[in-house]
């Protein structure tokens, strides 16, 4: 039997560890500015996968079965004990086949390691550690230690009213275990390198877009917070999202992206809105697909109409519902095969090239 295309979902609601596939409409997914904040992440440790809630983080281990065990000598077939008495011969159990079901098991957990809300994990590529980021702090992890992190990033003030600016994301280089980035709500990041000193207060490299005075808002502050980055496989480029664009950095050049793709150029006409329902704070996330060629969807988004006449395609920006949005993705490592999640939901889109599913 072939592995599924993707892995399974994880949920973590109220401390229950919940496995889905696709999502059960049962389940409550709450998608809001507080529950961003809650920074409920994943990262893949071979067949370990781990979740952050709130502060703490949990190392969980995913096992597939597509067998089952018949033919117990002291159970019946609906698992309880049979009377000793009624057994008069021993049997072989025998695997017969079933349907693929998705096994959870707790490992660990790594508490107390965070005074703030936890954003985002990252496992190295050395497979022994990996790092977890809140507002202020980064802390490295083993993944032997659960009760200890060494922390490598701090950039909490003496007075918290001199704060400027918060971390958003970070990630560990692919290839390189000594390098990781994070991104600031200022829009920048910052290439730390841990051989340089125990504590990274000063970066190796700051990758910062200047401002174009004459697209400054109200909201640039607000819009120009980096939501997610993401190392390209090869470790050369690095890929990131803000509000209104997603932008590729070359890892040599530090002044600007090298490429820059306008997202939601059409609700620069609703930021009030936005602002008003704090759907402007919501954070998205982006992916490369497994070559690095595309750090896009390959599909054909529908054009939104701004105003006129629009064709029959085209979506109004009036009609947009803001509640039904498109927080999480995920692609394929080897195919044109994209994941998005959004409200209760798991859809999964394929490139119309190679349209047949496995």
């Amino acid at each position: 039997m072939s592995p599924p295309i993707f892995p399974e979902i994880l949920l973590e609601i109220d401390n229950t560890l919940t496995c889905a596939r696709p999502f059960d409409a049962d389940f409550s997914v709450r998608i809001s500015r507080e529950e961003l904040e809650k920074g409920a992440k994943c990262a893949v440790y071979r067949d370990v996968r781990g979740t952050s809630l709130h502060k703490t983080i949990k190392l969980w281990k995913i096992t597939e079965r597509d067998k089952r065990p018949e033919g117990y000598n002291l159970k019946d077939e609906e698992g309880k004990l049979k009377d000793l008495s009624t057994v008069t011969s021993l049997q072989v159990p025998v695997l017969k086949p079933m349907d693929l079901m998705v096994e959870v098991s707790p490992r660990r957990v790594f508490a107390n390691g965070h005074t703030y809300h936890i954003n985002s994990i990252s496992v190295n590529s050395d497979c022994e550690t990996y790092m977890s980021a809140d507002d202020l702090r980064i802390n490295l992890w083993h993944l032997a230690v659960t009760d200890r992190s060494f922390n490598i990033v701090d950039i909490k003030p003496a007075n918290m009213e001199d704060l400027t600016e918060v971390i958003t994301a970070s990630e560990f280089h692919p290839h390189h275990c000594n390098l990781f980035v994070y991104s600031s709500s200022k829009g920048s990041l910052r290439l730390c390198d841990m051989r340089a000193a125990a504590l990274c207060d000063k970066h190796a490299k700051l990758f910062e877009e200047p401002e174009d005075p004459s697209n400054r808002s109200f909201f640039s502050e607000i819009t120009s917070s980096v939501s997610d980055v993401k190392f390209s496989h090869s470790g050369r480029y690095m890929l990131t999202r803000d509000y209104l664009t997603v932008k590729v950095w070359d890892l040599n050049m530090e002044a600007r992206p090298i490429e820059t793709y306008q997202v939601h150029d059409y609700l620069r006409s609703k930021l009030c809105s936005l602002y008003e329902n704090d759907c402007i704070f919501d954070k998205f996330e982006c992916a490369w697909n497994g070559s690095d060629s595309k750090p896009r969807a390959v599909l054909k988004p529908r054009r939104v109409c701004v105003g006129g006449k629009r064709r029959r395609d085209d979506i109004s920006v009036d009609s947009l519902d803001f509640s039904k949005k498109i927080l999480h993705t995920a692609w394929h490592p080897a195919e044109n095969i994209i994941a998005i999640a959004a409200t209760n939901n798991l859809y999964i889109f394929q490139d119309k090239v190679n349209s047949e599913m496995h």
